[in-house]
């Protein structure tokens, strides 16, 4: 347990060059000339494949995007990953786009410190201490500065989507953005690395993506779609023609609405108003409307993730199994009608490749899906085996059968309940009014930040790594910069606005050891010895705590949403072995919906089993650390008024357990 935390502060010292260390302790700056930092830069990775360069498809899905919106706001770098320090001949700057400023060639080591904990793609701002990374936060952020720089690229603004949520959603949460940004390029790259190898099965990634462009389409205000298409049905049963008679094969109501969609007139063609019966068919009567694109009618961002991939993986095939091309009739309509798209084929040229219709030995092109044959092409995979335990329903008989067993909720008390920055002498820019909080919450915000920050204080050493995970706005960031100036701190976050406006905090306070990287958490591959997290939603405090274990890092985060938590891709509940051998996976997310009824409006006996619950579930988690050697207590916010979710876990990893409470001070 802490000894104490009597009001100390780090005293401001000058960080020299550190030791042998993968982060370096200087501020977070650029290491190009003064020049190159008035303008963002974009790090692309290159590798090479049996001593021969070549490009990864995260890199060549970024210079599609770059050569579609035809881009000139980025200096882009080229990043030798792999040990070969051979220079790469001038030959491999033909497949770069002509439009490209392509700077040079740079080694891991001449990357600014930012873009080096953390996995490329990477695009730094002009000020070299926001940092983007990873494939859709990267092409997301390319496609906004085309349409700042060009507001009448309503192609570009178009890749979005509807409300502009295309690819938004982070990948540890999303499985379709899991499946488009890291399941089809991972499952590519590794079928072209051995062509031939299993060359009859289809990655599951790929089917899943088959069966997605199978299903009817759903989009927004798709009323007046469905009717012209139930319209041209019944012209065409009155004409005595099928559909696509007379016409080239890719034409048809969908397509035609989502060019129109593309161009300047978004009114399609044909759109007269329709006849009075076909205005009374009910809407659930209508026809479904099929996938153009990948997400849909419309033309998005998604597509473009795709279009490199699928482009080599059916040329592969193709080259090395064509028959196995007739299985995927879907996919292939698809990649014909992306190349009807205005600027997809210049832009593919401009990239080194050039898209053509693929030769399918079969004459049934685009027959029925079979569905049997796809699961026969599947890779063969273990059956998850579960415990069968007796299921009890219920918050009470649940927290019964867990007493039953020895498992109670345990919160060790508060090292320092009083500890308190000095809010009063603290600059403005710091307090948590910055927000636009209710008087209410803001004084509530600084009571959250003088736990978390007490906690810190006491584990931090000069030249520690401090990350702020799932920053927001930087609250806790921001106060740990200020307050601990001799540790750098980072601020991880995935949405833009609310780093923008930590960031911009941080400029008018002056600070110095504070970056900040947009990115999900799995793209931040740099090595920290603290993690902090202030009210992490649902499982995202479990990637933390899995973030912070990967790196041997302390951790304090504070728990919030339990009724988030659910079985995701990465993460299943319970996670400890007593748990399990205890609950069920359903008894589990039980004790996560109770966990939340903590409200302060609720019956202070509905409160209290809240209270009980989130304990048991963060006893769970902090369970599941100590088995990596972690010491961690479960700890109540002081005072407890200062938020219903007042949990906080910290954990000391084993290199830090032996020390003596309190001892930081190098």
């Amino acid at each position: 347990m802490l000894a104490s935390c009597r009001g100390r502060r780090s005293s401001v010292v000058n960080v020299q060059e550190p030791c042998v260390t993968s982060v370096s302790l200087t501020p977070f700056k650029m290491k190009h000339s003064e020049a190159e930092q008035l303008h963002p830069c974009l790090y692309l990775e290159v590798c090479s494949h049996n001593e021969e360069p070549r490009l990864p498809l995260h890199t060549s899905i970024v210079l599609f995007l770059l050569s579609y919106c035809e881009s000139k706001s980025f200096k882009v770098f080229l990043v030798r990953r792999d040990s070969n320090n051979k220079s790469f001949p001038e030959s491999q700057r033909f497949h770069l786009p002509e439009s490209l400023s392509v700077c040079d060639f740079l080694s891991p080591e001449g990357l600014p410190r930012l873009v080096r904990g953390c996995r490329l793609p990477a695009a730094v701002d002009e000020s070299g201490r926001l940092c983007r990374a990873g494939l859709a936060v990267v092409l997301r952020h390319i496609i906004i500065r085309t349409i700042e720089a060009d507001p009448s690229r309503k192609d570009v603004q178009e890749l979005l989507g509807f409300k502009k949520t295309c690819l938004k959603a982070c990948a540890e949460v999303s499985k379709w953005t899991r499946l488009c940004e890291l399941g089809i390029p991972s499952a590519v790259e590794d079928h072209l690395q051995k062509p031939t190898e299993q060359a009859q099965l289809l990655p599951p990634a790929i089917v899943t993506l088959e069966r997605r462009l199978a299903e009817p389409v759903k989009v927004h205000n798709d009323d007046k779609i469905r009717r012209q298409k139930l319209q041209e049905q019944r012209q065409r049963q009155k004409n005595g023609t099928s559909e696509g008679e007379g016409k080239p094969e890719l034409e048809g109501l969908e397509l035609r609405a989502a060019l129109a969609k593309l161009a300047v007139d978004s009114v399609p063609a044909g759109t007269t108003r329709e006849n009075s019966e076909i205005r009374k068919v009910k809407t659930t009567d209508l026809p479904e409307l099929e996938h153009v694109f990948a997400e849909g009618l419309y033309f998005t961002l998604t597509d473009v993730v795709l279009l490199p991939c699928i482009h080599h993986y059916l040329c592969s095939l193709q080259a090395h199994t064509p028959s196995t091309l007739h299985h995927l009739p879907h996919l292939l309509r698809w990649y014909g009608r992306v190349q009807e798209v205005p600027g997809v084929l210049r832009a593919a040229e401009d990239c080194g490749f050039t898209l053509s219709k693929v030769q399918v030995p079969t004459p049934c092109l685009f027959g029925p899906p079979q569905q049997e044959n796809l699961d026969d092409l599947l890779p063969a995979e273990g059956q998850e085996v579960t415990p069968n335990l007796h299921f009890v329903g219920g918050p009470r008989p649940t927290m019964t059968k867990l007493k039953e067993n020895g498992i109670e909720a345990v919160f060790s008390p508060h090292p320092c309940p009083a500890w308190t920055l000095p809010w009063d002498r603290l600059p403005a820019a710091i307090n948590p009014t910055e927000g636009k909080m209710s008087d209410i919450r803001v004084v509530r915000k600084m009571q959250q930040l003088n736990n978390l920050a007490a906690m810190v204080t006491e584990l931090a050493r000069p030249g520690d790594t401090i990350v702020d995970f799932c920053s927001g706005t930087g609250h806790v960031g921001i106060v740990l910069a200020h307050t601990i100036p001799d540790c750098q701190i980072i601020l991880i976050e995935n949405k833009e606005e609310s780093l923008v406006r930590a960031q911009r905090r941080s400029t008018e306070l002056g600070l110095k050891n504070i970056g900040f990287l947009q990115a999900n958490l799995d793209y931040f591959t740099g090595a920290f010895q603290i993690g902090v997290a202030l009210h992490a939603c649902g499982i995202a405090t479990d990637m933390v705590l899995e973030h912070c274990i990967q790196a041997g890092a302390a951790f304090i985060i504070s728990p919030c949403c339990y009724g988030f938590i659910q079985n995701a891709v990465k993460f299943t509940f319970p996670k400890s072995k007593r748990f399990q051998e205890t609950l069920t996976s359903k008894e589990h997310m039980i004790l996560c919906r109770f966990a939340d009824q903590t409200a302060v409006q609720l019956p202070p006996e509905r409160r209290l089993i809240g209270k009980h619950c989130m304990g048991l579930v963060d006893l769970d988690r902090s369970w599941a650390a100590e088995t990596h050697g972690y010491s961690v207590q479960v700890m109540t916010m002081e005072p407890e008024s200062c938020s219903p979710k007042n949990n906080m876990l910290m954990g000391r990893p084993p290199q830090r357990t032996a020390e003596p409470a309190g001892q930081v001070d190098a």
